[in-house]
C-alpha cells in the first residue's frame, strides 16, 4: 500500500474546506456590494454564487463496478458486481470543481428620483443581493467548513492512533 493512501481523508477534507472558503469569499464580496448601484460594467452589483460539481461523475453503483476489492452484498440488486473503488487510482475519489458564478435573478428596483443613478422615470436598479438569504447561506458554508475541520481532526487521530499501534 502506498503512503499517500493514508492522506486520502485529508485531501477530501481539504477540497471541502476550500470549496466552503470560496463561499465565505462571495458571501462577504456579496454583502460588501448590497447596495452598490454602479459597477465597472455600468450597471449594479451582480450577485456571485459558488456552483459545485463533482469532476468525475459517475453513480455509486459505477465506483463499486470498477473496484478491485470485492464486497460481499445480500442482494445481487444493491451493487451487481460490488468492489471497493480507489484502492488502486492516483486520484481522489469524489474531486470536487468550485466555480464562482453570477446570480441571473432579476434586479430590484426602487423609486428615488434624487438618486444619481436613477432612470428617467426615477427607478434605481438595486442588485439582486438579499442580505438575509447572504446569511443563511453563510450559516451553511460555516457549519459545511466546521465539519471539514471535524474530518481533519478525526482523520489526524485516527493517523496518530495508526502510528500507536
Amino acid at each position: 500500500m502506498k503512503i499517500d493512501k493514508l492522506f486520502t481523508g485529508f485531501n477530501i477534507a481539504s477540497m471541502g474546506l476550500s470549496a466552503q472558503r470560496k463561499r465565505m469569499n462571495a458571501i462577504a464580496t456579496n454583502m460588501a456590494n448590497a447596495e452598490t448601484t454602479r459597477t465597472e460594467g455600468g450597471g449594479p452589483y451582480v450577485r456571485k454564487l459558488v456552483v459545485l460539481k463533482a469532476n468525475k461523475p459517475g453513480s455509486f453503483a459505477s465506483q463499486f463496478d470498477s473496484a478491485s476489492i470485492k464486497m460481499a452484498s445480500t442482494n445481487e440488486n444493491h451493487f451487481g458486481e460490488a468492489t471497493a473503488s480507489f484502492a488502486n487510482t492516483e486520484s481522489v475519489p469524489g474531486a470536487v470543481e468550485s466555480v464562482e458564478a453570477d446570480d441571473n435573478s432579476p434586479f430590484r428596483s426602487v423609486y428615488d428620483p434624487s438618486h444619481p443613478d436613477a432612470d428617467p422615470q426615477g427607478y434605481v436598479k438595486l442588485p439582486n443581493v438579499n442580505v438575509v438569504t447572504e446569511m443563511v447561506d453563510m450559516i451553511s458554508a460555516s457549519r459545511a467548513y466546521e465539519s471539514n475541520v471535524t474530518v481533519v481532526t478525526a482523520e489526524k487521530t485516527i493517523a496518530k492512533d495508526a502510528l500507536d499501534i
